[in-house]
Order: C-alpha cells, then structure tokens, then sequence
C-alpha cells in the first residue's frame, strides 16, 4: 500500500455530517420564529411612514385625509404601501394610522 495517504476517513466525515446536522436542527426552528417577528416590525415601520405621509398631508391641505385611498390619489403614498407585509389593510381613524384586525 501506499506510505503516504492523505484524506479523510468514512467516521471523520460521518462526524462532521452529524455537527453540521445537529446545528440545522438547532437553527432552523429559530429562524422560522423570527419570521412573524419581521413581518411586526414592518408593520410597525409602515405605520409610521404613512403617519408621516397623513401629517405632511395634513399641513399641505389644511384638513386630515378620510381613508389612503385620498392619500393614494394625492401622491403622498403608493399602492403598496396600503397593507402591511403581511396582507393586514391599513386605516386612518382621525388622522391616526392603524391596522384593521377585522376578522371578515
């Protein structure tokens, strides 16, 4: 046989497999929590960008827009910008944005 083999053998290679295994199942899970986390907290950010977008309206035109679709229309906000990265409507109540939780 040959005096100088270099490599790994079937058990190192077995090893690292598990290593790499046990760290997936460990990660995985917490990603996936994550996700909902992410999708709250673009929420939360879109909220204020239109809130901002309702004040500028507001001191352009001198009275608090009825619903987005007059903000929409006025140019201060896009179509994408009416709900929130995970399909929830926006509403305005009193110049104030929120997210309608309505169950339809």
């Amino acid at each position: 046989m040959f005096k100088n083999q270099k490599g790994f053998t079937l058990i190192e290679m077995l090893i690292v497999l598990l290593i790499i295994s046990v760290l997936i199942i460990l990660i995985v899970p917490n990603l996936s929590d994550k996700s909902k986390k992410v999708y709250t907290k673009g929420c939360e950010a879109l909220v204020s960008v239109v809130q901002g977008q309702v004040d500028s309206y507001k001191i352009d035109k001198g009275n608090n827009p009825t619903n987005l679709d007059v903000l929409k229309s006025a140019g201060y906000i896009s179509e994408k910008q009416m709900t929130c990265p995970n399909d929830d409507p926006l509403i305005i109540t009193d110049g104030t944005v929120g997210v309608s939780t309505a169950i339809e």
